[in-house]
């Protein structure tokens, strides 16, 4: 989809920091819904992004997932996957896809996410 009117324009990742991408328009929308709810701490999630997509020290808050849901698959690259919390049910799930330096946002959502109860 192109950019057009009214469109945010995200700027591109300087040296040292990663791009974050939707990886579906799912997650985007889910993103956007987030935003609303949120504004603050869904912003501080697209920094922690950015800068420090896999902490050196996972905290309860900010993590990689376990289980099935330990690697996800994008463009035919299997990364992790890692989680924030941006809210106490809200949550951002993204593959680590450090071969393009890209944070692929694959679940963004106001609610806690039904699949960690499986895995």
């Amino acid at each position: 989809m192109t950019a057009g009117r009214g469109d945010r324009a995200a700027p591109p990742a300087p040296d040292g920091h990663w791009e974050v991408r939707f990886a579906d328009a799912a997650s985007a929308k889910g993103w956007e819904n987030l935003a609303q709810q949120a504004r603050e701490n869904t912003y501080r999630a697209w920094i922690t992004m950015r800068t420090t997509p896999a902490p050196a020290t996972e905290t309860p808050r900010h993590h990689r997932l376990k289980g099935s849901l330990a690697h996800g698959t994008h463009r035919g690259q299997t990364c992790e996957q890692w989680q924030i919390e941006v809210t106490g049910g809200g949550r951002v799930w993204y593959l680590l896809d450090r071969s393009r330096g890209t944070c692929w946002i694959t679940f963004a959502s106001t609610g806690h996410p039904r699949a960690t109860d499986r895995s």
